[in-house]
């Protein structure tokens, strides 16, 4: 997939659905200070499935989505320092678009609560979850940011995996 094009309904795993799910609902989270177990449900009885279902996100795996939701709010004041640690200078997570924003945030939530989830693996779904909102620079910020959080916090996973300079 290149960076101009969108994954397609299709083309798009279980799990890759519901953190497209799990991006929405938390950028529905930070704007509207929505309750967590509203949003879940929400998206569980209505956007996943039945009348209103997002044909990208409808085959979602369910209770991965709830599972990234639960620990974005419950690490949160963990995960926001660690992100504006990677940020450009002057830039803060305050700053960033809200959609950026819970991208990272999910994509750090994942790094530091789902061990069984390799640190790569989950860099790469949040990059590719990136495309499916945006087309410019951000799915490499996004590659940036969460590359050296996980080198920080999964550094088992990267110790003797140095690629040479050629």
């Amino acid at each position: 997939m290149t960076a101009k094009e969108k994954p397609k309904p299709g083309e798009v795993t279980a799990r890759t659905a519901a953190r497209v799910a799990a991006v929405q609902a938390l950028y529905q989270l930070d704007l509207a200070g929505t309750d967590l177990n509203d949003v879940i449900a929400e998206f569980l009885d209505d956007r996943l499935s039945g009348e209103n279902r997002d044909e990208t996100i409808a085959g979602a795996d369910r209770i991965f989505f709830a599972d990234v939701l639960r620990a974005v709010l419950r690490r949160q004041r963990e995960i926001d320092p660690m992100i504006d640690e990677q940020l450009a200078i002057g830039w803060r997570l305050v700053r960033v678009d809200s959609i950026l924003r819970a991208i990272l945030r999910g994509g750090v939530a994942e790094l530091l609560d789902r061990p069984d989830v390799p640190a790569r693996v989950a860099i790469n779904e949040y990059v590719n979850v990136a495309h499916f909102f945006f087309d410019e620079d951000e799915p490499r910020v996004v590659n940036g940011v969460l590359d050296k959080i996980a080198r920080k916090v999964r550094c088992s996973e990267f110790v003797g995996r140095r690629v040479a300079p050629s």
